[in-house]
């Protein structure tokens, strides 16, 4: 599989996760994730996705300034319901590297480990999603503000040519460029840019 050569260049999300390190599946349960991790559990690459991973890598960071966080350790909660919008894409990708689920997760090995009851929807909070560590009640707030990195107006009339096939080969290359691009930036460029990716914690 290849993919394009900016997912190398996006930052890493590095965590321990304690079920890794017992059961003997990574050295210390030290796991690193990227980007096209993501990108392979979505299937695609978009700026929801690369907006997902990176809300998550923030909060992580605020939550944990001095440690690896904790995977299966943390409560993750989406102020959209579970159906509405990309709020499906968006768990599933802080799902990845925080280990939280609803009811499908792992159930525990002897009382520990269980990766359950830890994913909600539609709760009321100040921002898009907070992530909440287990041992310290510690939170932190996200959202992501794509508005402020807007795509080439020229992915608006590409996108639907490309959809019904009435687009040339030379087209629908410019649309794939172009929304990659989009996707490059964000990763590449303005990971770390507050005004995109804002964190309250």
């Amino acid at each position: 599989m290849q993919f394009p050569a900016f997912f190398d260049a996006a930052p890493p999300i590095t965590v321990r996760d304690p079920l890794a390190d017992f059961l003997g599946a990574a050295d210390g349960g030290v796991i690193e994730y990227c980007y096209a991790d993501a990108v392979r559990l979505a299937g695609h690459s978009c700026p929801t996705v690369a907006s997902a991973y990176l809300m998550t890598r923030a909060a992580l960071r605020a939550l944990y300034p001095d440690a690896l966080p904790e995977r299966g350790g943390i409560r993750v909660e989406l102020r959209d319901e579970r159906v509405a919008g990309v709020a499906g894409v968006i768990a599933n990708v802080a799902s990845l590297v925080s280990g939280a689920t609803q009811d499908t997760g792992f159930k525990g090995i002897g009382g520990r480990f269980d990766r359950r009851g830890l994913l909600f929807f539609g709760v009321e909070i100040p921002g898009q999603m907070r992530f909440t560590r287990i041992d310290t009640a510690a939170s932190a707030v996200v959202s992501a503000r794509l508005d402020r990195l807007p795509a080439d107006p020229r992915v608006a009339e590409l996108l639907p040519r490309s959809l019904d096939g009435t687009a040339t080969a030379d087209e629908r290359a410019l649309f794939q460029t172009l929304w990659q691009g989009r996707v490059r930036v964000l990763l590449v460029e303005r990971a770390d840019d507050p005004e995109i990716i804002a964190v309250q914690a």
